[in-house]
């Protein structure tokens, strides 16, 4: 059965959502699924913008028949070649043998690397400034390297103001009827799941995600709709999402507070994370959060990490180490090129505690723009009575570190 909406007039989404998948890249836990975006244009050529992942691709071809009504297929514009949207390639080039791809010279160069057999059909090469006429609709194309592979473009609708934006723009979440974002509650369900998209897939590229921002920033007037390849297309309030996308790719805060990632053992860690938290809340602060990080998913808290704009890491000592999974968010932190957080330490060992020391380093050495407070709590085994002076002025040094921030 097919399973469509109208995006306008005359441009059709074609794509399937995923329920069934638990690991998005096989590594990011998406509990509310995925969607896989595809677009159809009806005009005096047919146009399909991307396909979706092999998983989804008989909802892709039902779709496809239904819109079509016994059209043929003129063109396939892939404009990002990752699996999640150009496995089904191969399937359309057998359904419609008589279609044109146009992409770019990188994207052709991986067709082929995945084996996909292009070379029987008439392939029209594009770069940064080409346009193509499909009848009363004209395109042109951007080139989008890095967000997030190196051969990615977006292409722009001068004519209906439709930006097809690749894998920028979009979230995890199935998108279950509800196509566009103005037809959910965004801030309320999506914006977590729309942080933790861009944060962990496409983080690490921020100067390249600012670069395509300031071409757009050319057209924006123009830009009616953005239709992303994951999650709802945009059509009201665009300036929302482009300002989110433009904080995360400075790595800017979206918001004053303290995430307390701590790494227990036995909870005597935990115990101190969680009087932390209390001191701050007691002091005025209480946009705090406190993890798990043996818990708690390193993506969800990456994407918190880009939210808030204060880090406590409490780590017991392990192996005269820092704590495995702590080890782990940290190193998270440092591929995904956080930036611009102010950072505190908490640190715990029984005979030598070695965590503290060694979290400072990383955080110094490894990661870039940090300011690292002085305060540090450290103790052994658990925390008593006597650290209660440590801890009051480690909570009073990160309010006052806030006031110090524009």
């Amino acid at each position: 059965m097919y399973c469509v909406r109208n995006v306008t007039e005359d441009l059709y989404w074609v794509g399937a959502n995923d329920h069934r998948l638990h690991l998005f890249e096989n590594i990011h836990p998406i509990p509310r699924g995925v969607s896989y975006n595809a677009y159809l244009l009806l005009d005096e050529k047919t146009v399909l913008f991307d396909t979706v992942d092999w998983s989804a691709c008989r909802q892709l071809l039902e779709n496809l028949d239904h819109v079509l009504a016994g059209r043929p297929l003129d063109y396939l514009l892939i404009n990002h070649m990752e699996p999640d949207h150009g496995a089904s390639i191969e399937e359309i080039l057998l359904r419609y043998p008589d279609v044109k791809v146009i992409s770019t010279e990188k994207a052709f160069l991986f067709m082929r690397q995945f084996g996909f057999h292009i070379d029987g059909h008439e392939l029209i090469t594009v770069k940064e400034g080409d346009t193509q006429s499909f009848g009363k609709h004209t395109v042109t194309f951007v080139a989008a390297p890095m967000v997030h592979w190196p051969e990615a473009m977006v292409t722009f609708d001068t004519t209906n103001g439709v930006l097809f934006a690749a894998d920028a723009f979009g979230s995890f979440g199935a998108l279950d009827g509800k196509l566009f974002a103005d037809e959910v509650n965004f801030d309320r369900d999506w914006i977590d799941d729309a942080r933790r998209y861009l944060t962990n897939i496409v983080g690490k590229y921020g100067p390249h995600i600012q670069l395509l921002l300031k071409k757009a920033a050319g057209i924006l007037d123009q830009i009616k709709f953005i239709c992303p390849l994951h999650g709802p297309v945009w059509r009201e309030n665009l300036g929302y999402f482009i300002d989110k996308y433009d904080k995360w790719s400075r790595y800017e805060p979206e918001e004053k507070g303290v995430l307390i990632a701590y790494a227990s053992m036995y909870g005597n860690t935990e115990s101190a994370a969680q009087a932390l938290a209390s001191k701050l809340c007691e002091k005025g602060m209480s946009n705090v959060w406190v993890y798990d990080v043996s818990n708690t998913h390193v993506s969800q808290l990456i994407s918190e990490t880009f939210r808030l704009s204060h880090v406590v890491v409490a780590s017991v000592t392990y192996n005269l180490g820092i704590y495995p999974v702590m080890h782990n968010y940290l190193m998270d932190m440092k591929a995904l090129n956080l930036q611009n957080r102010t950072f505190a330490i908490i640190e715990n060992g029984s005979w030598a505690p070695t965590s503290g020391d060694l979290m400072q380093k990383f955080i110094t050495d490894e990661l870039k723009d940090m300011t690292l407070l002085n305060e540090r709590v450290s103790f052994t085994s658990s925390l008593n009575a006597t650290k209660a002076a440590e801890l009051e002025s480690l909570a009073d040094a990160i309010i006052d570190s806030m006031k110090d921030e524009k």
